[in-house]
């Protein structure tokens, strides 16, 4: 059987408004109480923001109390020293210009991919903390010779020596003007030369004549400035004797009286003996080792050929 509404319409009405209005109050209450919260939650934030921006200030104070101590400390005189290897993030071993090794800590400010084997690094004077590094070129006394500075000396002031002069221009001077022709023929050209006579035949007169006709940069050193006082110290400038060749190549070096540091090697009974094997091993690494270029040529003089060793012939 089919319900039917007996209701008088306006009771309809009534009940409809009713339930509207209950349906309305319980969605203020929803919203306020959600509105609430919301605000507990915004005076949280405000009150976390409030204290990130102090934390800030604190920190910019103690970033600034640092790196004023940083400085303090840079700004005293600092000894010089030679990073040998790391410890730790925070630690490593250098060695101090007296011959003494020390395990020091390390600035947490420096950039660590600096810090390298046979590195020149400035030491605390109480501490010996590291506490900066010093560019490759800061410790060395090798340098360049400028173009000013260049001999006048040309290969007509020197009289005789046909076959010497072609075959110096032969292996230094066209490997660094003309190298495709030595790639065509498939020649690989020599690391360098070696001049030899008795005292007073022009050895040092011919790299002079070099030095003029070319272009390229021009080392000049003396066998006897690799030996130096402190172990570690004469193979040290031999890398940067080709560090700095290599910076400014084309570029010749000119070791004259080699025989200083290059004497065959033998069975060294004393530090002093042992250091000058180091320095000779360090020269052959650089001109044979995997770091070699061909844009670095070596011009070698002596007046005592047969007491250099093998290896380097």
């Amino acid at each position: 059987m089919a319900a039917v509404d007996v209701l008088p319409s306006g009771k309809h009405d009534a009940m409809d408004m009713q339930v509207d209005d209950s349906m309305t109050a319980a969605e203020e209450e929803d919203y306020y109480t959600r509105m609430k919260l919301l605000q507990r939650k915004l005076e949280f934030l405000e009150i976390q923001e409030e204290y990130i921006k102090e934390e800030q200030k604190n920190l910019k104070r103690e970033l600034l109390r640092a790196q004023e101590e940083v400085k303090r400390i840079q700004s005293v005189p600092l000894v010089i020293g030679q990073f040998l290897e790391m410890v730790d993030a925070n630690s490593g071993i250098v060695g101090s210009t007296t011959g003494s090794n020390y395990y020091v800590r390390i600035l947490s400010t420096l950039n660590r991919e600096l810090l390298k084997p046979s590195s020149s690094v400035a030491l605390h004077r109480h501490s010996n903390a590291l506490v900066d590094i010093l560019p490759p070129e800061a410790d060395s006394s090798i340098s360049l010779l400028g173009e000013n500075e260049k001999p006048d000396v040309t290969y007509q002031d020197i009289g005789g020596y046909d076959i010497q002069k072609q075959e110096i221009k032969e292996a230094v001077e066209l490997p660094l003007t003309h190298a495709s022709l030595y790639h065509q023929l498939g020649i690989d050209p020599p690391r360098g030369v070696l001049l030899y006579g008795p005292p007073g035949t022009g050895k040092t007169m011919l790299a002079k004549a070099v030095a003029h006709h070319t272009t390229a940069s021009f080392i000049r050193v003396v066998g006897s400035e690799f030996v130096q006082k402190y172990l570690g110290e004469g193979p040290r400038m031999v890398r940067d004797v080709f560090r700095l060749a290599k910076e400014n190549a084309p570029s010749i070096i000119f070791i004259d009286e080699v025989d200083a540091i290059a004497t065959a090697r033998f069975d060294a009974q004393t530090g002093a003996d042992r250091e000058v094997q180091r320095i000779l091993m360090e020269l052959l690494n650089q001109m044979d080792g995997f770091d070699q270029t061909v844009n670095v040529k070596v011009i070698m003089a002596t007046n005592r050929a047969d007491t250099l060793d093998p290896a380097l012939l």
